[in-house]
């Protein structure tokens, strides 16, 4: 017979073992969810670092170029029969090709004149609007040729929106799709520049300069709007700053407006018409 006392310590043990198993049961689980929290901290951080080698991969890697059509020399150029002011076509140059400096041997005995402009610039708008037209009259009559480079040296002066590269690239997309009409968005992108320290024309505002100018096509705005040649504006920009200039003997590159005739540098006054002519002329003379 059982008595009382065995029958408590038997419970007691009974208890005992089941609370023994309890807490085993409890550290096995315990056990299991830390390793599934090591192995999912595992995958989080290896996700981790796959992202991050992705970012460092897409900022270190170049954005791929994409070159505007009628642009081979990373400047457009035009051309007169007497009557009227023709762009020169040309395709545009697979990504990563270095540019192809114009022929000007192939253009005749006409004067050849090059700017390299910047559409935030100052002096390339009082440039531009004291000889633009007479350098277009000279073009017309075929007896001179132009050749119209936008690059993109004063973003610092938009306060960050990098208006200089903008509108080269808005001059850009002209050039490749409504070569046309360059000149007069030319015109009118010096027209409606910005004051220096401002954000400049937001895409809408110049889109809308550019279309009032002729160049109203889905193509151009959507051009503008995608900055589909950003890359090639730094690009090109990159090279003349290096002294990749249309001369043989210009070899650096002094700030804008840079103007060359026939390879040579004007030095004058920019706003000074009178003397742009005569340096033309004087250039013209001695051959």
């Amino acid at each position: 017979m059982t008595n009382a006392t065995d029958g408590g310590k038997k419970a007691r043990r009974e208890h005992a073992r089941e609370v023994a198993r309890q807490e085993r049961e409890a550290a096995q689980r315990r056990k299991k969810r830390n390793r599934l929290l090591l192995q999912g901290g595992g995958i989080v951080a290896v996700l981790a670092i796959v992202a991050v080698v992705a970012v460092v991969i897409a900022t270190s890697t170049p954005k791929s170029t994409t070159n505007p059509a009628n642009m081979a020399s990373d400047g457009i150029l035009f051309t007169g029969d007497g009557t009227t002011v023709t762009p020169v076509l040309t395709k545009a140059l697979k990504a990563g090709a270095d540019p192809v400096p114009t022929d000007t041997e192939a253009l005749g005995d006409t004067v050849n004149i090059v700017t390299y402009l910047d559409y935030a610039c100052p002096y390339c708008n009082q440039f531009e609007t004291a000889n633009a037209e007479q350098i277009a009259t000279w073009v017309q009559q075929g007896e001179a040729t132009l050749e119209v480079h936008p690059i993109s040296i004063l973003d610092r002066m938009s306060l960050g929106t990098k208006y200089a590269t903008r509108a080269a690239n808005a001059a850009a997309c002209v050039a490749s799709n409504d070569p046309e009409n360059f000149l007069a968005v030319n015109t009118a992108l010096f027209a409606n520049q910005p004051a220096e320290q401002t954000s400049g024309l937001d895409t809408a505002a110049l889109k809308k300069v550019v279309a009032d100018a002729g160049a109203d096509s889905d193509e151009v705005a959507s051009c503008i709007g995608d900055k589909t040649y950003e890359s090639w504006v730094a690009a090109a920009t990159d090279r003349v700053s290096n002294g990749e200039l249309a001369s043989e003997t210009v070899t650096e590159f002094t700030g804008t407006p840079l103007v060359l005739v026939n390879g040579q540098q004007y030095g004058g006054a920019v706003d000074d018409a009178q003397a742009f002519q005569a340096f033309v002329a004087s250039v013209s003379a001695a051959g």
